[in-house]
């Protein structure tokens, strides 16, 4: 079996290197940016790795040994699912392995705007010395907190800030009612917009969730609210967000994803006084990072060893050697 790296932004791969060569694979690597690098550097390869590369029809028709994709995150959207699935090419990912990771961050976010600590910091080093600088401040023990998707990290999201709000509410219609814990109430996403005081995103992206915060779901919340994203940049319209801020119906966005990243240094949303950004980190710790790579090259052992991944996205109908 031979696997291609198509791109990663690790320090090293000595991880997977390690893994691969005790279970008998062949690894080669890349930096591939583009569907034709991709293509290149996958020449004879049964399955690839990926992070950011993006892998698609125009890969598998072009490929046809590819038998199976496994990527580096929870969410998967470089593999094109319904392009794998009509070639017979397996998908899985890692969907487990930075919850408590990608909760605390956001947590931490939504409270750092809510107690104006990164605008605190911002105002002292430019010589600002009073604690009204950064405009006024409500108490977050009378506040409602609105997440959108109520998975594993949503509901560890929850589990972390039930303490904190007054109310907890979400919005996840893929999920039933029993499974929404005790201290959450299910809303719509139009209610949880007009009555969150902070919304936290939660959701993979998809065509349904694509620049699914939109400038009419943003004019329904309260004034002075705040918007937290550490799911998928794309989800958000960025400038009807921008828009929003300039217009002082929200108070602050804090974002860990953003639809190009990185972003130019004169970007708006990079300039912006009253956004909150961090590099894509929300999943890192070394713990998490180490178990992320651990899952997603195990994925591709695990299916050449028993025919199937352990954490199936696409069930395909290729088969090991």
């Amino acid at each position: 079996m031979k696997i291609l790296i198509t791109d990663y932004d690790f320090p090293d791969i000595e991880l997977e290197r390690t893994l691969f060569r005790h279970a008998g694979v062949e690894l080669v690597t890349a930096q591939c940016r583009s569907e034709d690098e991709v293509i290149a550097a996958s020449a004879g390869c049964d399955g690839l790795l990926v992070q950011y590369a993006p892998v698609n029809a125009r890969v598998f028709a072009a490929r046809p040994e590819i038998r199976i994709v496994s990527r580096y995150g929870a969410g998967f959207d470089t593999v094109n699912t319904a392009d794998a699935a009509r070639h017979g090419v397996w998908v899985a990912n890692s969907p487990d392995y930075g919850v408590g990771e990608v909760a605390t961050h956001a947590l931490a976010m939504t409270l750092s705007l809510l107690r104006h600590i990164a605008f605190y910091d911002r105002d002292i080093k430019a010589g600002i010395w009073h604690y009204t600088s950064a405009g006024k401040m409500r108490r977050v023990g009378d506040m409602t907190l609105g997440i959108v998707g109520l998975g594993r990290i949503g509901k560890r999201m929850a589990h972390l800030a039930r303490n904190s709000f007054r109310r907890v509410i979400a919005c996840d219609p893929y999920i039933i009612d029993g499974d929404f814990p005790p201290y959450v109430e299910r809303v719509t996403l139009q209610d949880l917009f007009s009555q969150a005081d902070a919304v936290s995103l939660h959701v993979p992206l998809n065509e349904e969730t694509r620049d699914m915060i939109d400038a009419p779901l943003l004019s329904r919340m309260k004034a002075g609210g705040v918007l937290v994203n550490t799911s998928r940049g794309a989800v958000v319209d960025i400038d009807a967000l921008l828009d929003a801020l300039d217009a002082r119906g929200l108070d602050g966005a804090a974002l860990d994803v953003l639809p190009v990243e990185p972003p130019d240094i004169d970007a708006r949303i990079v300039r912006h006084p009253r956004v909150l950004l961090t590099p894509h980190a929300a999943f890192y710790s070394e713990v998490a990072g180490e178990e992320l790579r651990r899952k997603a090259a195990q994925n591709l052992i695990d299916w050449k060893r028993n025919g199937r991944p352990t954490y199936v996205v696409v069930q395909g109908e290729k088969q090991s050697a």
